[in-house]
Formats: C-alpha cells, sequence, structure tokens
C-alpha cells in the first residue's frame, strides 16, 4: 500500500503531542549536556558531576515518553502491511483502525498502572538508588500522562480511520 506522509492534524491532541515532544527534545539535550559536562569533568577534574547515572536514566526515559504522542500522531510507527497491501482500500482502514484501536487500549493500560505506579510510590517515598536518592513519583507520574496523550493520539486515528478520512 502506498502511504503518503502525513500532514501533522491540528487541535488540542496535536498541541499536546507537539509539546511533550519538544520537552522530550529538551531532556534529551539535557541529558547530553549533562554526559558531556560529566565526561569532561572526569578527564579534567577526576570526578564526575554527581548523580550523573540517576539523572541521565530519569532524563533519558521521560525524553522517550515524550515523542510517544507525536509520532503516534504522524503515524511513524512501524507499519507491517505486506498481507494486506493487496486488499481494498476500506479494509486496510479497518485493519488500520483495529490495530490502532489495540495501540490505544495498550497505552491507556499502562497509563493507568503508571498513574496507581507513581501514587505509590509518592505514598512510599520511593526514591532512586543511587547518591542523590531522586523521588521517582514525579517521573512516573510524568510517564502516566505521556501513555495517555499517546492513547488519545491513537484514538485521533482510530475515529479518522472509521469515518475514511485516513
Amino acid at each position: 500500500m502506498d502511504r503518503k506522509p502525513v500532514a501533522p492534524p491540528r487541535g488540542p491532541i496535536a498541541t499536546l503531542a507537539g509539546l511533550l515532544a519538544f520537552a522530550g527534545g529538551a531532556a534529551l539535550l539535557g541529558v547530553a549536556f549533562l554526559t558531556s559536562t560529566s565526561v569532561l569533568l572526569r578527564w579534567l577534574a577526576g570526578g564526575p558531576i554527581k548523580g550523573d547515572f540517576e539523572l541521565v536514566s530519569l532524563g533519558s526515559g521521560l525524553a522517550v515518553l515524550g515523542f510517544l504522542a507525536y509520532g503516534t500522531l504522524m503515524r511513524a510507527n512501524i507499519l507491517v502491511d505486506t498481507f494486506t497491501t493487496r486488499l481494498p482500500r476500506r479494509l486496510n482502514r479497518l485493519a488500520d483502525a483495529f490495530w490502532m484501536l489495540v495501540w490505544a487500549g495498550c497505552m491507556a493500560l499502562l497509563a493507568e498502572r503508571m498513574a496507581v505506579g507513581a501514587a505509590e510510590a509518592l505514598a512510599t517515598g520511593t526514591r532512586t538508588i543511587g547518591l542523590l536518592g531522586v523521588p521517582i513519583w514525579w517521573a512516573i507520574a510524568i510517564g502516566a500522562f505521556c501513555f495517555a496523550a499517546t492513547a488519545a493520539a491513537a484514538a485521533y486515528w482510530v475515529a479518522r480511520f472509521l469515518r475514511d478520512e485516513a
């Protein structure tokens, strides 16, 4: 099936996905700067930035989660459509709607589970294991929000596929 590039959809879901992707990019740049600075300090001063591994782990995870909704909205996920390429366009759209619905369900489930995890981490005071001992509830809550935004982006496409607008 010949897939044309998809222009970014407009509206609140697109705005949210764009903001999350921008934040993910900023987090990734911050992690890169932190890593470079820490390596440079190891070389020049004999020691890294205290807790660099903890901060890089949190920042990298949040960066990846920040890109999920935008990737879903742009339909930049990997598609395997060898079997469906010969099917009529309408059946292809129904298959795409089904799998996007599955993706939305998975993302919604992950969002709910991470929200529960964030609440539990806050209640128990869970922290990173390392030099800084940073509380992690906030990172888990941001992850839950990113998964929820990804579910919303997938639901947007399900509706478009079912209305045959995609």
